[in-house]
């Protein structure tokens, strides 16, 4: 349940055009609901986090990954599912039909009308290479579908720095900055050392052998000695961007709740 459907539940209750017993069925599933004894979904977390529950399809089969999707859409959340496989889209799809799947990101998106409105600033993503965009892509999906104003740019990694300088006035638009890279990772200080804007550094597993499947980016992002720079986990584009979100977002006031009846 959004603050704005709990807010819009509240609001009938002391209207009267919705009674006690109303409300309460309404509230019911509101702390989570089972579907169909493999998940329980936490119809709580947007009132706690800010965004509803995010499906994670890895490893799920796709008929429970659309059950969970059509659960959580229920309730008038906005879907997002991450690390999806055309089948698990196909699932969705036939209980959601205006789902959208973002191949290269491999997230499915569900928007409701009047979803969440876009922070004021800017999340700039910046990608080190073509290799490294899935990863780019879903941190871009993420921060969009939580309601950021996005920028992608690509392939301006350090073995050819001069791609980056020639976008440097972008980093300075931003408000959080996340930046993507495999190999050595070395972007993520590059950028740190440009701007004053915070970064988030994603390492991916793109790389030849001696990077480790990304714990080298992993590594060489940790022990950045540009400040401001902090790290999610190796492909975890969803953490990044979602990170980015919130600190986009940061200080904005709460919407106004409606006000009082007139005595």
């Amino acid at each position: 349940m959004s603050p704005e459907r709990l807010r819009d539940l509240l609001e009938r209750v002391r209207r009267g055009e919705l009674g006690i017993d109303g409300a309460l069925e309404a509230l019911r599933a509101l702390p989570f609901a089972d579907v169909g004894g493999v998940a329980r979904v936490d119809h709580h977390r947007a009132l706690r986090a800010g965004f509803p529950e995010v499906i994670f399809c890895q490893g799920k089969l796709p008929a429970d990954v659309g059950r969970i999707a059509a659960e959580i859409a229920a309730a008038g959340a906005d879907v997002l599912a991450t690390r999806a496989a055309p089948e698990h889209y196909e699932a969705v799809r036939a209980v959601l039909p205006d789902a959208l799947y973002h191949e290269r990101a491999r997230a499915i998106v569900r928007r409701r009308e009047g979803g969440p409105r876009e922070g004021v600033g800017l999340v700039l993503v910046v990608c080190a290479g073509t290799s490294d965009l899935p990863v780019a892509e879903e941190a871009r999906v993420t921060a969009e579908t939580m309601g950021s104003r996005v920028e992608l740019l690509c392939d301006v990694g350090v073995a050819g720095l001069h791609r980056l300088l020639a976008s440097v006035e972008a980093l300075g638009r931003a408000r959080a900055i996340v930046v993507v890279a495999g190999m050595e990772g070395a972007l993520a200080s590059v950028v740190g050392g440009l701007t004053a804007r915070p970064v988030i550094a994603c390492p991916t597993s793109v790389g030849y052998g001696a990077s480790f499947g990304g714990l080298a980016a992993l590594l060489a992002m940790l022990n950045s000695c540009a400040p401001g720079v902090a790290v999610v986990n190796i492909d975890n584009g969803f953490g990044a961007g979602a990170m980015a979100h919130r600190i986009n977002v940061a200080g904005e006031p709460a919407a106004a709740p409606a006000p009082p009846p007139a005595a």
